[in-house]
C-alpha cells in the first residue's frame, strides 16, 4: 500500500485562509478601528454618533471579520 503524501508534507508551505479571506479581515480591522474613531472625542459624550452609530459600526466590523474567517473559497471547496 502507497500512502500519499499532502502537499505541506512534500515542503510547500499552505496557509490557513486564501488571499480574499486576509484582505476581508484587513477590511472588518479598518470598520472596527473606524468604529472606535467614531466612538472617541470629548465634545457631546452623549451624542448619537457615540451612543448608536459607533457601536452598530464596530459589530458590524466583528461580524464581517466572522464572515471573513468562515468564507470557503472556491478552490477549499
Amino acid at each position: 500500500m502507497e500512502k500519499k503524501i499532502a502537499s505541506s508534507e512534500k515542503g510547500k508551505a499552505t496557509f490557513v485562509f486564501d488571499k480574499v479571506n486576509y484582505q476581508l479581515l484587513l477590511v472588518s480591522l479598518f470598520i472596527v478601528v473606524f468604529g472606535f474613531v467614531l466612538m472617541s472625542g470629548t465634545e457631546d459624550i452623549y451624542s448619537f454618533q457615540k451612543i448608536v452609530l459607533a457601536p452598530i459600526v464596530v459589530i458590524g466590523g466583528f461580524i464581517f471579520g466572522f464572515y471573513a474567517i468562515l468564507k470557503k473559497t472556491k478552490s477549499t471547496l
